[in-house]
């Protein structure tokens, strides 16, 4: 008891004590809404994880990174997040929208392929999690959240080259350069990454390749933006039973996009148009093609006009989306759909800008499903310059992936009549911003009809897709950082909980996907310190409960040193060798370490 005083009383101290401070999130403009705002005057659940904070948490992909934050649920398959599926506020992973620079990276086939266009940390400037209902943002996909990864701007000319090796083979080899020119600027990045299996057939290969260009800078900036990852790997156990010890995933996935931003007198017009590709090639038995090989390719072509109107009577946002998909496939046939949206939303503010209401509304046409239409709302009250209470309600809609409604293997029996999932939610929320301390607490909930949910009668059976006429997802979270000076070094503190209820209507068979893996209980904290100059460390810590009773506790550790031009580093993960499983039956490796050099070239 003792020691627990101390440690209160010295961190207190530090908050009284303290009276430098120091830059934060709060004027960071959110890039992925229509009607563009700071940070601190949003009327939703947002986080942002910065280049700064990916780097001194030591960690070397997006989907370890998402795993600090409390309400987002990240279940890997192995090391380095190369295979991982993304969960906001209990929804699944063919919930959640992930969007590059704006562009919805979102595939047809399955939500498995989310994380496949996940870009490499060393091109990152930031990553925008928006949490909630956000249809009328974003469209159909955006179910419970979407994740926004803003890529870093070129400012002068630089050469980065990193190499990491560690536990299980692992090997990571980068080189990122920006060049700067009189009418054009560029980032170019290439990186190799690939392991040794940490248990049997868990070996992987990953090639990746981004560049991000953009002409005509000193006039109308032009990007071109372009990335493309091939993952190669063992996924003993990663789909179906767990005798399944022998299969073997292939993916690419590409990125091909063309935008700018025009200003004219009030109005800001934001263009864009892009081509994403995937291709997955999966086999039961690695060795044996030929006892069982699925082939998909997809295709998504997609062309935005968004814009923005500044009046007297406020913000008016608006945009039209046109979208095609393609699929190619061995297992789900030959398909397509179209999907056309307009979006439309307006920002009153009232006395004197304390409060503020943004009602919105989204249309969606759908060639192979009824069409729909999404109203929100967002309230603000800022009842003080660092005080800011909000809340939010809205409609979601997905319409089933070709997986759903098609794929038939030894493990999963799809359903062509599959009906639509609908979602109504809502959102009270408090947040406290400074230029030191950032606290928020929200409580949500979200009633859903229809959502697909795969069951099955018992283990050895296997999984079939059905809609499930009711569930209610209810819970509550909040989030602590606290950044400090401590002898002139900055210092920061971060904690968050989140709690979540998933109340499923009581399914015939005896085991429900829905029912078994949502988090529960999950607590989150961070220490990012430096001790002396150029020298940095951070403790990672992360407790789960899941509804089915398991929980589990993981600690990290990272440390790193910069002398001139070189960067030495050390991760540790699960250092307590804890064995726990994130998703399926499959183990996640016990502890192990990655050291890294990184050089600076002039």
């Amino acid at each position: 008891m003792k020691n627990y005083i101390t440690l209160v009383v010295f961190f207190l101290s530090i908050i009284v004590s303290n009276a430098q401070e120091l830059d934060t999130l709060n004027n960071i403009i959110i890039s992925s809404s229509r009607i563009e705002l700071p940070f601190k005057e949003n009327s939703r659940t947002i986080h942002i994880i910065t280049a700064a904070e990916l780097k001194k948490l030591g960690i070397t992909n997006v989907a370890d990174a998402l795993q600090q934050l409390a309400g987002v649920d990240v279940r890997r398959q192995g090391i380095n997040g190369m295979q991982a599926d993304l969960y906001i506020r209990g929804g699944s992973f063919d919930q959640t929208l992930l969007l590059i620079d704006g562009f919805k990276v979102d595939d047809p086939q399955t939500g498995h392929h989310t994380m496949n266009l996940a870009l490499p940390i060393e091109v990152i400037k930031r990553i925008e999690v928006i949490k909630g209902p956000a249809a009328r943002v974003f469209g159909q996909n955006a179910f419970t959240g979407a994740v926004n990864i803003v890529t870093k701007d070129v400012e002068e000319n630089s050469m980065i080259a990193k190499i990491n090796g560690g536990s299980f083979g692992q090997f990571i080899g980068e080189a990122t350069g920006t060049i700067n020119l009189k009418e054009s600027k560029h980032i170019v990045h290439f990186s190799k990454n690939f392991s040794e299996e940490y248990r049997h057939n868990t070996d992987f290969d990953n090639t990746n390749y981004v560049l991000k260009s953009q002409f005509n800078k000193n006039k109308l900036p032009i990007e071109l933006f372009t990335t493309f990852s091939e993952r190669k790997f063992g996924a003993n156990g990663f789909y179906g039973f767990t005798n399944y010890v022998d299969q073997y995933e292939e993916t690419q996935a590409s990125l091909v996009g063309l935008s700018t931003v025009i200003k004219k007198g009030n109005f800001t017009w934001k263009p864009r148009i892009y081509w994403r590709r995937n291709q997955d090639m999966y086999l039961l038995i690695r060795d044996n093609p030929a006892a069982y090989r699925n082939l998909h390719i997809t295709n998504k072509i997609a062309a935005e006009l968004n814009g923005s109107y500044q009046s007297k009577t406020g913000i008016t946002g608006f945009g039209i989306e046109f979208s095609k998909y393609y699929i190619s496939s061995n297992r789900l046939g030959d398909n397509q759909r179209e999907i056309a949206s307009l979006f439309l939303e307006h920002r009153i503010q009232f006395f004197n800008n304390r409060i503020d209401v943004t009602p919105g509304i989204s249309a969606s046409y759908f060639s192979d499903f009824d069409n729909q239409i999404f109203p929100g709302l967002d309230l603000g009250i800022q009842i003080s310059d660092k005080f800011r209470a909000y809340g939010n309600i809205g409609t979601s809609y997905r319409v089933p992936t070709y997986t759903n409604l098609y794929y038939v293997s030894p493990s999963t029996i799809s359903n062509p009549d599959l009906n639509t999932e609908e979602a109504f939610s809502q959102e009270v929320g408090v947040k406290f911003t400074s230029k030191q301390l950032s606290i928020s607490l929200a409580a949500f909930n979200r009633d859903a009809d229809n959502l697909i949910d795969y069951v099955r009668e018992d283990i050895s059976s296997p999984w079939q897709a059905q809609n499930i006429q009711n569930v209610a997802t209810k819970g509550y979270e909040t989030n602590l950082e606290y950044r400090f000076f401590l002898n002139q070094l900055p210092q920061k503190f971060q904690f968050g909980y989140s709690y979540l209820d998933n109340e499923v209507k009581k399914s015939e068979a005896n085991f429900s996907q829905y029912a078994i893996n949502s988090m529960k209980h999950q607590f989150v904290g961070n220490y990012a310190m430096e001790w002396f100059k150029n020298f940095s460390n951070s403790v990672s810590y992360r407790y789960v409960e899941r509804t089915s009773g398991v929980s589990y506790n993981i600690w990290d550790v990272n440390a790193s040193y910069r002398l001139k031009a070189v960067e030495l580093s050390l991760y540790a993960n699960n250092i307590f060798n804890t064995e726990y499983v994130e998703t399926g039956m499959v183990p996640m490796p016990k502890g192990n370490i990655l050291f890294g050099l990184k050089y600076y070239f002039k």
